[in-house]
């Protein structure tokens, strides 16, 4: 006779995290930010609104964290190690890498409706956007913060620069395009960005 086992709950909210962290993603791409409420994620999840208000205290909330899940998914997935920049000893080479794959990225429709909509979300709600910050951006800031330092440790880059001002020369044209969207997210952008970054813009 089988074994009469009680349900395991663990795996019932792993199983319901799941789903509102799909229908969170889904609606968010399908309709938008603004259509994107916690009565139409409980619907498409198959829970109860309740479940929702129990795990987090707004859509905004349960958006950031099913995108940092859908991050990790995709690490996983391609089978990535940690978080890491490359550091090939060609600085040209290893950023021009990254902000390739970060092109690719913001290029992605499943990764550019969540994005836009929690930089949109962060700027009117200051504690979003201090969690987006935090669990998103710093970490991937800090990756540049490390590559930089090596690359003055090397003598690549002189060694009174700051490198989050540094960083920011990189990363911020990239940003300022795709939100904006003043002209497209290339590659050949991405890698002059790196040449104007590293060798400025007055003659030698």
């Amino acid at each position: 006779m089988a074994e009469n086992r009680p349900p395991d709950s663990s795996r019932r909210s792993e199983r319901s995290r799941r789903a509102i962290y799909d229908a969170a993603l889904g609606l968010v791409g399908e309709v938008g930010y603004g259509k994107t409420t916690i009565e139409a994620i409980a619907a498409r999840a198959g829970v109860g609104k309740q479940t929702i208000y129990r795990w987090w205290p707004s859509r905004a909330a349960v958006l950031l964290e099913a995108f940092i899940d859908l991050g990790n998914r995709a690490a996983q997935d391609a089978g990535e190690p940690a978080a890491r920049f490359p550091d090939t000893g060609d600085l040209a080479a290893d950023l021009k890498l990254v902000l390739r794959a970060t092109v690719d990225e913001l290029n992605d429709p499943a990764f550019e409706a969540p994005t836009r909509a929690l930089a949109a979300e962060g700027i009117v709600d200051p504690e979003l956007g201090a969690q987006f910050v935090r669990k998103l951006l710093d970490p991937s800031l800090q990756l540049y913060v490390t590559r930089l330092r090596a690359a003055q440790e090397a003598g690549q880059v002189r060694a009174g620069i700051d490198p989050r001002i540094a960083l920011e020369l990189l990363v911020a044209p990239l940003t300022h395009r795709w939100l904006l969207r003043t002209l497209p997210l290339t590659h050949a952008y991405a890698d002059a960005i790196v040449d104007y970054a590293l060798h400025g813009l007055a003659t030698p």
